[in-house]
């Protein structure tokens, strides 16, 4: 290098140093130089060729500086410079020396300040480490569990906050309709869903299939095993009444009233990927579960039931497709997904045989009930998960058993013992094809009943009513967020034999056609019409027309 191009590269080093003197290199210092060129380069104060030149020199100096002082008894220290221009030395004889000593090119000099310029580089290595402690903290406190942290927010997923060990995940949903039923007359049917005999048209301002919920789930991993908390909790708009179906019964339209709260989900899990998972609480059960999990009226009002005076749902298909799957104490097992496919199983709270025919009467006419159970209810699923081609597919399978004991009726003295085994399977499967969606479901039953669980699955002389049921629904994703939505449902149940019940229920049916717009990630506007009809073994029928708009907001 030339000497001029020396006298600019120390000049530049001297410039990045801010005119601080260094020290002449001897073996003391020998990391010191190295430092002010990463320094240098760091700053920008060198280029990537004049860093690796000096640093290649320097390592060469470095040896024969270490060679000569093996050679040498005594190290002359050079003499103090007071300029770093080339050939400017201070103290001639000893500037030579010290040239001769440092093995330096002559016109390259670092100037010593005593201990100056160490403490200053010090005190920034100093600074430097107190930034990298604090940086460490910061993390370190990030990471405590005394921080709680927030997960990325998925629309519908829920809020989820983590707080050291534990997942806390709040949901939830609130709706609401405006809903006009007009009736298209006939004759009441016993145990029918069509409210059509009524004679009165009637508005609401009311809950759709799904009240309002808000489900909060705690979940954690100890000793290798996954557990979760959830309880939920699911309140309706309109006021509440005392009956049957306790915040399910039929509203009470009266000043002073207050909504009803349906505590229905309150469980835990545990388990993991490897074992399978166990479930101990309320919960939806498994029979018909992906029936109801798939209609298309989850989100809207369906099917109305009771309309003047609206309770916290309305009954969407339920009882015009599928029977309701219920929410139910449990203790269910699920297996662990091998490709796509899993199994559940469980023991659930037994429940009675009911006379929902005759209103739920003490003294039942049209069908038996029970209050005595011995043994539990059983129920069983397998769903499988899949893809052929561009085609998504979920099927599922379930099965229900339970024994009624003690079986009586108006006709039938509870002295008599008598039982009856209720059977009932089903199967369903959802299809997706790009913005296609069809789904098709049949159920049957012996002693199941219709609508609900065990509603009128017995006769009142004690023997088993058949009873099945279907429905297909496809949707069309018009654009991203308009969907278009059409359904067919039928439920019969047929009579026992030696059973002659002209006034009971046969058949219910319902033709839905909907529209649903997704406004935003959380909000879905809806429009809805629904013809339900009911038809008895007789000749009685009834048929009503209902017309719902309104709003879902899913968080």
């Amino acid at each position: 290098m030339a000497s001029g191009k020396k006298a600019l590269v120390a000049t530049l080093m001297a410039a990045s140093v801010a005119g601080l003197p260094c020290a002449p290199f001897s073996r003391a210092h020998a990391d010191d130089y190295s430092d002010l060129l990463d320094i240098l380069r760091a700053k920008g104060s060198l280029t990537r060729h004049e860093y690796d030149l000096l640093l290649v020199k320097h390592q060469r100096h470095t040896a024969e500086a270490a060679n000569a002082a093996r050679m040498q008894a005594q190290v002359q220290r050079p003499a103090r410079v007071a300029s770093l221009t080339p050939g400017h030395h201070v103290g001639g004889h000893a500037g030579a020396a010290s040239a001769a000593t440092s093995s330096y090119e002559p016109g390259i000099r670092f100037v010593s300040s005593d201990d100056e310029s160490t403490s200053r580089a010090e005190r920034a290595a100093s600074k430097a480490e107190a930034s990298a402690r604090s940086a460490q903290a910061a993390v370190d406190m990030l990471n405590s569990a005394d921080v709680v942290h927030v997960a990325k927010y998925v629309p519908g997923k829920g809020l989820t906050f983590k707080a050291g060990p534990v997942d806390i995940n709040l949901s939830g949903f609130i709706n609401g309709f405006y809903t006009y039923n007009s009736p298209a007359g006939g004759s009441p049917v016993a145990g029918g869903v069509s409210g059509g005999s009524s004679g009165f048209d009637s508005s609401s301002v009311r809950n759709g299939l799904l009240p309002a919920g808000l489900a909060l789930k705690l979940s954690t991993t100890q000793e290798g095993i996954d557990m979760s908390a959830v309880m939920g909790m699911y309140p309706g708009i309109d006021n509440a009444k005392n009956g049957a179906f306790n915040a399910n019964t039929g509203g009470s339209p009266v000043g002073l009233g207050t909504p009803g709260i349906d505590f229905r989900q309150i469980y835990v899990t545990f388990g993991n990927s490897r074992i399978g998972t166990f479930k101990v609480g309320r919960d939806l059960a498994l029979f018909g579960s992906d029936a109801i999990m798939n209609d298309a009226t989850l989100l809207s009002v369906g099917a109305p039931g009771s309309n003047a005076s609206p309770g916290n749902t309305s009954l969407g298909r339920i009882g015009v497709g599928y029977v309701y799957a219920d929410w139910i104490p449990q203790i269910s097992y699920a297996t662990p997904k091998y490709k796509g496919l899993q199994g559940k199983i469980g023991v659930f709270q037994p429940l009675d045989e009911f006379n929902y025919a005759d209103g739920g009467t003490a003294t039942p006419h049209l069908s038996s009930v029970s209050t005595q159970h011995a043994s539990p209810m059983v129920q069983g699923q397998v769903t499988y998960d899949g893809t052929v081609g561009a085609v998504q597919a979920h099927i599922w399978a379930s099965f229900l058993i339970q024994h009624q004991q003690a079986l009586y009726s108006e006709t039938l003295s509870a002295d008599s013992h008598k039982g009856a085994m209720v059977e009932a399977g089903d199967v369903g499967a959802k299809l997706t094809y790009g913005p296609f969606e069809g789904v098709g479901y049949y159920y049957r039953g012996s002693g199941l009943g219709t609508t609900a669980l065990f509603f009128d699955g017995v006769a009142a002389n004690g023997r088993k009513r058949t009873s099945e049921g279907y429905y297909v629904q496809a949707a069309y994703h018009a654009t991203k967020k308009f969907k278009l939505v059409g359904s067919y449902g039928v439920s019969n149940l047929y009579q026992a034999p030696g059973e002659n019940s002209p006034t009971l229920v046969r058949r219910n049916q319902s033709i839905i056609g909907a529209g649903y717009y997704q406004l935003t990630d959380w909000l879905n506007i809806v429009g809805e019409y629904a013809h339900t009809s009911s038809d008895a073994h007789g000749p009685n029928s009834e048929s009503d027309n209902t017309a719902s708009a309104g709003v879902i907001l899913v968080f």
